[in-house]
This record gives structure tokens, sequence and C-alpha cells, in this order.
């Protein structure tokens, strides 16, 4: 159930959530990852925010090294697995939360059941909850593909042309091995349909908070052309969370800003963290 490094378990409720922290320091960064992914694509980024204050990875529940959750999944429903997981595992608020693309969605109802928690937050690439009303053609592509998964994987299917596809993120070696070794499971496949099946769900719960208040909120958008056309004014609205807030971009990136321009990332988020430090009291 453990990853290789310094990875530790951690139990809520009946299942095995993983969570990887490192670094010292207060706030505690908390990186939620984006569909088909999980912690591993964020170590480099890690690696660096570490240097600068406590930070933590963690796979959702049925991702990574994590055990499946109950059903059904939505966005409320991981933001409550993971505070009940960042509780029992001692790592204690303030926290600056980090989303990226899906993971902003649970970010975003974490930031709203749990204010005095979090004391500042990062959309990277994050959804907007008019995804799920406005579907695009990418959208319902993804829908299609993750419903018919499970059964490739049961076949042998997804293992053998997951290399040879490339279906795996460009990661070091070790960490590219790991991540193949998990995203061929068929529970992996069962939990990304899952998760994909919720998302209406998890639209309608986003859509429904409005405003962080003045919580702190940073959202880094990538320059390079989206095939959304409207996600650009759809990252620009979510500025409209927090009554203290600023974007930022990632000039060289794609969506995938954490592997393809990973200090445009890391400087967002320790931009973040020194914001919150100036905030605390002295």
């Amino acid at each position: 159930m453990l990853s290789p490094g310094t990875t530790k378990g951690r139990r809520w409720s009946d299942n095995l959530m993983h969570i990887n922290c490192s670094g010292t320091g207060s706030p505690t960064v908390v990186i939620d990852a984006g569909m088909y992914e999980w912690s591993t694509t964020w170590n480099g980024v890690q690696a660096e925010v570490a240097k600068t204050t406590r930070v933590c990875t963690f796979d959702r529940a049925g991702s990574g090294w994590s055990e499946a959750g109950p059903l059904p999944r939505s966005a409320l429903q991981y933001s409550k697995e993971l505070n009940s997981l960042l509780h029992k595992a001692n790592i204690p608020g303030p926290y600056v939360m980090v989303g990226h693309s899906l993971g902003g969605i649970p970010v975003r109802v974490f930031t709203h059941e749990y204010p005095d928690e979090v004391a500042g937050v990062v959309l990277i690439e994050s959804m907007n909850p008019k995804q799920f009303t406005q579907p695009s053609a990418e959208t319902t592509g993804q829908v299609h593909a993750s419903s018919i998964l499970p059964t490739l994987a049961r076949i042998g299917l997804v293992r053998l042309l997951a290399g040879p596809l490339g279906l795996a993120p460009q990661l070091p070696a070790e960490a590219e091995k790991a991540y193949l070794s998990h995203m061929v499971l068929p529970s992996y496949l069962q939990a990304i349909a899952d998760d994909t099946q919720g998302m209406p769900e998890s639209g309608k719960q986003a859509a429904a908070v409005k405003s962080f208040g003045s919580i702190p909120l940073i959202v880094l958008t990538a320059r390079l052309k989206s095939t959304i056309p409207e996600w650009q004014t759809w990252q620009t609205e979510l500025l409209q969370l927090s009554s203290n807030s600023q974007q930022m971009f990632a000039e060289k990136s794609g969506h995938n800003i954490e592997l393809e321009q990973p200090e445009a990332a890391v400087t967002a988020i320790v931009k973040m963290v020194e914001l919150v430090r100036q905030a605390l009291p002295k």
C-alpha cells in the first residue's frame, strides 16, 4: 500500500489513504492532483516547495496507493475524506490548498466547508463548474473513455498499450514505472469511472460555493492554447471567488503545468505561502 521513499499510509474510516509530507514550517501546503493523476506527478514541485515549508501530496480514494472509497464520489465526499485524513495523520493547519484541474473542484468545496483551516488557495489550471453544465467534446470523450477502460484493463489491453501509447506523463524513470504499474489496474480505472460518474454532482457542489471571502487566492493559468475555447474566460472567472485574488501565468506551458513548467507552479505556491506568513500574527 505504500509507495517508495518517505511516504506514510494513514487510516480514515475503514479505508487506507496515502499521504506523503516533506519539509518543515507553516502553513502546510496540501496539493490535490488532477484527473488521471495522483501524488507521483507532483514529486518535483513538492521537492522544491519543501525547501520553504511543509508540503503534502496525497492520493484520492481509489488512486495511486489509496484504497477505494464509498460511493457516490463527489467533491463534498473528497473534501470530507481529505479533512479526516489530515486530522488523523496529525497534520495541523493552517493549510494552503492547491488544486490542479479536477483537484480544483474539491479544493473549492474544502475551502467552503473548512474555512477556519484554510489560509490560502492556489488554483492551477482548475476546472470551472461551468464545464459540467456546458460540456465540451473533450469532456464528453473523457466520460465515454472512462466507462470502458475498466473492462479493457480486466482483459489486459490497457497494460499492453499503456507504454507504447505514452499514456503515462513524462516523469523520472522510477516515478514513471510506479505510475504505469498503478494506472493499468482495473481498480484504479474503476475509480476513475466512478469519479467521472460523480462529476455532475461535484460541479453542482462547487458551483454553490460563490465566495471564499477574503481568503487569498492565486489562479495560475497556462498561456498555451487550450482545446476548450472558453477555458481562458473560465480561468478569469475563478478570481471572483475571493476579494483578495490575483492571476499568474505559466508562459511556456499547457494544462499540466506541474510537468511542463514546474517552476511556475512552485513560484505561485511559494508566493501564497509568503502572503499567508505576512498575514499571520507575529
